[in-house]
């Protein structure tokens, strides 16, 4: 036996394992890549949740922001409106729930439930009306004192809760906090 013989068996064994090695990283590279074009891109990333400086939002009026391609209210409601609210029976209202992302599905609709801080100064709404998506008028609209949709005549109050007209549900309350004393995160 020559010394080429003897070591036949480990040059095949080291060939094997290289190839094997390199047909490994390569179906890593593909897969890898495959995965990760599954990933959300930079722009929806950057949409999932909004940071909104308040801090000029003045008592009694309204601030709309765009948020994931839909208008979102952000009212800062003066004592009148508040108290306005606050006085309609649960049992006039035509939506019971809440409707608000913060809380759980069974909340009820009473204003408390509704509004962001605990004095229901800060109220923050999808402006999308419930019936067929069009965006209501607010400062005061409506038969309510609060927003009106102007396509078919759904009436909101000052708590976003439909009162009158086709709209089925109240103005949805999105994810959102307080992350300082002037401005909200959505999402």
């Amino acid at each position: 036996m020559s010394q080429a013989e003897d070591h036949a068996g480990t040059r095949r064994d080291f060939l094997y394992y290289a190839t094997a090695g390199a047909g490994a990283v390569a179906g890593g590279a593909a897969v890898w890549t495959l995965v990760d074009q599954m990933n959300p891109s930079a722009d929806v990333q950057a949409l999932s949740s909004i940071f909104v400086d308040v801090s000029g939002v003045e008592v009694g009026t309204q601030l709309t922001v765009k948020w994931r391609g839909k208008p979102v209210f952000i009212r800062r409601r003066s004592q009148e409106e508040i108290d306005a609210a606050r006085a309609v029976p649960l049992a006039d209202l035509v939506d019971g729930k809440a409707d608000n992302a913060n809380l759980s599905a069974e909340a009820d609709a009473s204003d408390e439930n509704r509004t962001l801080d605990e004095a229901g100064e800060w109220l923050v709404m999808m402006g999308v009306c419930t019936h067929l998506g069009c965006v209501p008028l607010g400062d005061g609209a409506g038969d309510f004192g609060g927003w009106f949709c102007p396509c078919h005549g759904s009436h909101y109050d000052t708590a976003g809760r439909i009162r009158k007209g086709p709209a089925p549900r109240n103005l949805d309350i999105p994810v959102a906090a307080f992350t300082d004393e002037t401005t909200i995160k959505l999402g």
